[in-house]
């Protein structure tokens, strides 16, 4: 893993498809569940419901693996009674973390991922103090192969894109939330095939680690995102090269 690097993510994800299969389609059937109990399992109604199933189209999910988690979400087959939380982290070097969980046992799983970060030489912050180093954008990333440079970030822009970067393996195109789904729908109507297309959190500032820092956090993220409750785990560190 080198660098703050948007493709380090993406190849974490597909990593975990191919290793964590089963884990990978349960976690998001239960993001499916909760978004339509929320908001119903019409997907073009429901913005949440949109967002799980744009990460599901990545992990290439079954489509009746969808439609199950959709029917128990919509109240077919049981009830569903989950709450969202964020845990504000100080990881190894100094690093800020979001974890994002979806749980049915607040109490349970604050003591478990309290037990995990102590495990992992982790702390808990406090309210705010690691929240305000992030702000909630929209962001498309787009392999080289997918799309010719100067096409892709003239359509992009004129969709309502805010930035657009372009590195040797690809592009990101960051957006304001409310415009993600309008600048989605014009790269998806044109063919282009997106390997993350999400609104996250990104950090407003980066902290770079030592070899031995990066090493320590991946253990974390990677010992975070086994939890069944984890969602999405956002940090603000710059890896050491490997």
């Amino acid at each position: 893993m080198s660098g703050h690097s948007k493709w380090s993510k993406v190849k974490r994800f597909k990593g975990a498809i191919d290793a964590k299969r089963g884990k990978i389609f349960s976690k998001l059937g239960r993001e499916i569940s909760i978004a339509a109990k929320q908001g119903g399992g019409d997907a073009d109604m429901n913005p949440r419901l949109r967002m799980v199933l744009l990460k599901c189209r990545a992990a290439n999910m079954p489509a009746d693996n969808i439609e199950r988690a959709i029917k128990r979400g919509a109240g077919e087959g049981g009830t569903i009674n989950y709450e969202d939380l964020t845990y504000e982290v100080y990881g190894p070097g100094g690093a800020a973390i979001l974890v994002e969980v979806s749980t049915d046992n607040r109490n349970r799983t604050a003591s478990e991922i309290r037990s995990l970060l102590t495990r992992q030489g982790s702390t808990i912050a406090s309210p705010g103090s690691v929240s305000r180093l992030f702000h909630r954008r929209g962001q498309i990333i787009i392999p080289r192969e997918a799309a010719e440079e100067d096409a892709l970030m003239e359509l992009a822009l004129d969709a309502g894109a805010d930035d657009f970067k372009a590195d040797p393996e690809g592009y990101e195109i960051l957006t304001d939330p409310a415009n993600f789904e309008a600048v989605h729908q014009k790269l998806d109507a044109k063919g282009i095939k997106c390997a993350v297309a999400q609104v996250t959190w990104l950090p407003s500032l980066t902290v770079p680690l030592s070899p031995g820092d990066s090493a320590a956090l991946t253990r974390l993220v990677d010992a975070l995102e086994d939890h069944d409750d984890v969602k999405e785990v956002h940090s603000n560190a710059e890896f050491a090269d490997e």
